[in-house]
């Protein structure tokens, strides 16, 4: 896979311990009760994915977002996402950690470019839909959106990696001869 010092079997375990980064990454964005979206220092406006607050001196009013179709769109789609994540990641542990299974691999490789293309969907959504809501200063997309765009590129690491795999059967199963990089002829 990679000319200087990939150790396949080493696949076997890293692949779903970074899926199962990606899926904590998800579930902490998706649980986040702000983070999203705050005004500057987050003084007088915040949000979530799931509602947003105003106000002054410890005194917010919260309104739920989810009264919106965008909102509702992009909640349905981030939860979708790590659904289908979380059954990536179990195929996962059982194709590459039980048995070595190649056939699932591919498979598990189009789960992962779905949830890729339904995360950055919800991603891009948000952020234009939540401009439109306000009209005035500054605002900074923070930590939780981030988590949310973390999970989504580790997603997309791990769709390729395992698209890939199948091409190095015999590496993976420990069968393949050493090749060295210098020889001494």
């Amino acid at each position: 896979m990679f000319r200087c010092g990939i150790a396949y079997p080493r696949c076997r375990w890293i692949l779903p311990i970074l899926l199962l980064f990606a899926i904590i990454f998800d579930i902490i964005a998706i649980a986040a009760s702000s983070g999203w979206v705050e005004d500057e220092n987050a003084k007088s406006h915040y949000a979530s994915m799931w509602s947003e607050c105003r106000g002054r001196n410890d005194q917010w009013d919260c309104k739920t977002l989810m009264d919106k179709p965008w909102a509702q769109a992009v909640a349905a789609l981030m939860i979708i996402g790590l659904i289908i994540l979380i059954i990536a990641f179990i195929i996962s542990c059982i194709a590459l950690c039980c048995t070595l299974n190649i056939g699932l691999l591919p498979i598990i490789g189009i789960l992962l470019f779905i949830v890729v293309v339904v995360q950055i969907i919800a991603l891009i959504i948000y952020p234009v839909k939540f401009n439109n809501l306000i009209f005035e200063g500054h605002y900074d997309f923070t930590w939780a959106y981030g988590f949310a765009w973390g999970a989504t590129i580790l997603t997309i690491g791990c769709g390729i990696l395992f698209c890939c795999l199948p091409r190095y059967e015999d590496e993976l199963t420990g069968m393949a001869k050493t090749k060295y990089i210098y020889s001494s002829a």
